[in-house]
């Protein structure tokens, strides 16, 4: 009798968001991401055993990561002010936010 398992990796994209970047200083897209891990049997996800959260800049690439209270922030930032604006969460020190 064999038992197969393992895991399998998920990403979701939650939101985008016009920030300054904190590594490459321009003002452009930063796309809101999840990242989830789930515990499989026989192929099939049963429960996920690691969520993570990070933004990634459009312009440069750099990926910063944030922890579950700070991408509930900038979510929440997207749905109401339609993504504009924001402050730079991770890598070097925060910016002035973007107004278009």
């Amino acid at each position: 009798m064999f038992i197969l398992f393992g895991t399998k990796g998920y990403l979701y994209q939650l939101a985008i968001l016009t920030l300054v970047c904190g590594r490459c200083g321009n003002p452009a897209a930063h796309t809101l991401r999840k990242r989830v891990t789930k515990f499989t049997l026989f192929f099939v996800p049963l429960f996920p055993i690691s969520t993570k959260y990070a933004t990634q800049c459009t312009f440069c690439g750099a990926e910063n990561k944030l922890n579950a209270q700070e991408a509930e922030q900038l979510q929440a930032q997207a749905a109401s002010g339609g993504g504009q604006g924001g402050q730079v969460y991770g890598g070097q020190a925060p910016q002035q936010p973007y107004q278009s």
